[in-house]
């Protein structure tokens, strides 16, 4: 009786997550860093300013993504390759300079962007 009941919460357990889609896509707010370019990245190389790079706290280092800066709409892919920001922040993602010029958010320091899994 205890196996066919385990065996029935296993089968409903793989129904679920077969049929439920992976989340891939956030809403939340995107600032820049810069920091020097002597500085190591995450993952051992180091920190190029002008590069398209972005810092998460959860995906995996080398996930492309795409932020889309939902005020005017404007879309860059950046890989991420280092940690950050850290999620008592309140932020999302914090893009390289060089990504944040690509936005245009550089006057601005913050935005309010989605970010999406490629």
């Amino acid at each position: 009786m205890l196996l066919q009941r385990l065996t029935l919460r296993a089968a409903l357990a793989c129904l679920v997550l077969s049929v439920t889609p992976a989340r891939a896509e956030w809403t939340g707010t995107a600032s820049f860093y810069r920091h020097d370019s002597d500085r190591l990245r995450a993952d051992g190389r180091r920190f190029v300013p002008e590069a398209l790079g972005a810092a998460h706290w959860t995906l995996p280092l080398g996930t492309p993504v795409r932020v889309t800066d939902l005020s005017t709409g404007c879309p860059v892919d950046v890989q991420v390759n280092d940690r950050g920001p850290h999620p008592r922040l309140g932020q999302l993602i914090d893009l390289s300079l060089g990504a944040a010029r690509a936005l245009g958010i550089t006057h601005r320091g913050l935005a309010r962007v989605r970010v999406s899994v490629l």
